[in-house]
């Protein structure tokens, strides 16, 4: 099989927010080519000892590459992203933003991209394994989660990922029960169970999240009676949100865009027990006023607000 491959010229400060957009696109692969230099801290996380010599120095700029099957259409393919990146350009720097194309074969991306990724520490008990490498360093209390994460979801090592895991682990108890709306590879579920809490119920409008997270749940040897897993939209289906139950979640999480967020906040009450608490991550830091006041304004308190890099979460529940 071949792929056509799509090159974006950007910044490094749009990178998170387009490599989002590609997959929404259907983008089957988004791979990121930057300067940016590893802090510390990213060094601890990564497990990384050496790095090349030759590191170009940051000069802010970023390629993005994206795969899309060959079979289809590439000229509906750029006019999509042409018109998302000038959306984009409308609210944050960009960049260039201009498209090259090339071709490449599927052994060249799909497997030759898994040297690269190593096991993450997300703090000092959780950990994201590949299923395809060995930890050497765990001890009992160590918490480790298999990932095959595939081509186009997470792997737990975004920023928002982390503060939707710092958000919801005070909240675990032996008998939560979590609905993790948005489940993408289905790594906050899987975590929420591995600390032990007692159901967890995922929902996504991709299909291809949900056999994500079906393959990690599996690879991950969690029991079936342990989790729901279903596709559907809680925000445009009364009857989907009706079936995942009422007022029956001590801890909803979601880690998505503020833009999905927003209405969110609206109806998630009804998923909500009468102390249950709303875990939400993936907001960009120019929409926290904008959340914040959605929050308040339908009868929430927030009770926490994280901040790393650029992205903020929130831990909120009604008042």
């Amino acid at each position: 099989m071949g792929w056509n491959k799509i090159t974006i010229n950007t910044r490094t400060s749009a990178e998170d927010m387009i490599s989002y957009e590609l997959t929404e696109l259907g983008a089957c692969g988004v791979e990121v080519e930057d300067h940016v230099s590893l802090t510390e801290e990213d060094m601890k996380v990564m497990y990384v000892d050496l790095l090349p010599d030759d590191i170009a120095p940051d000069d802010g700029t970023a390629k993005i590459h994206c795969y899309f099957d060959e079979e289809e259409d590439l000229e509906q393919i750029t006019m999509k992203i042409q018109a998302m990146l000038h959306r984009l350009s409308e609210f944050m720097e960009i960049g260039e933003g201009t498209i090259s194309f090339d071709k490449t074969k599927e052994e060249d991306w799909v497997n030759n991209w898994k040297k690269f990724f190593k096991p993450i520490r997300l703090d000092e008990q959780i950990v994201i394994k590949p299923t395809w490498e060995t930890l050497e360093d765990q001890t009992e209390d160590t918490v480790v989660v298999e990932i095959d994460p595939g081509t186009a979801f997470g792997t737990g090592s975004h920023e928002t990922t982390k503060l939707c895991i710092q958000g919801m682990k005070p909240y675990i108890k032996e008998d939560t029960r979590i609905l993790d709306v948005g489940c993408g590879s289905g790594i906050l579920s899987i975590i929420a169970l591995k600390l032990g809490a007692g159901h967890a119920v995922l929902t996504d409008i991709d299909p291809h999240a949900i056999s994500a997270s079906e393959e990690n749940f599996e690879v991950n040897h969690i029991e079936e009676e342990r989790f729901e897993i279903y596709r559907g939209n809680v925000l445009d289906d009364p009857e989907f949100s009706k079936s995942l139950g009422q007022k029956c979640y001590p801890l909803v999480v979601a880690n998505i865009l503020a833009d999905v967020i927003s209405p969110l906040i609206e109806m998630v009450d009804q998923f909500l027990t009468e102390d249950g608490v709303f875990v939400i991550s993936g907001i960009i830091d120019t929409k926290e006023q904008e959340i914040s006041e959605k929050l308040l304004n339908y009868g929430f308190e927030i009770l926490e607000t994280r901040r790393m890099k650029d992205w903020v979460s929130m831990t909120a529940k009604k008042r």
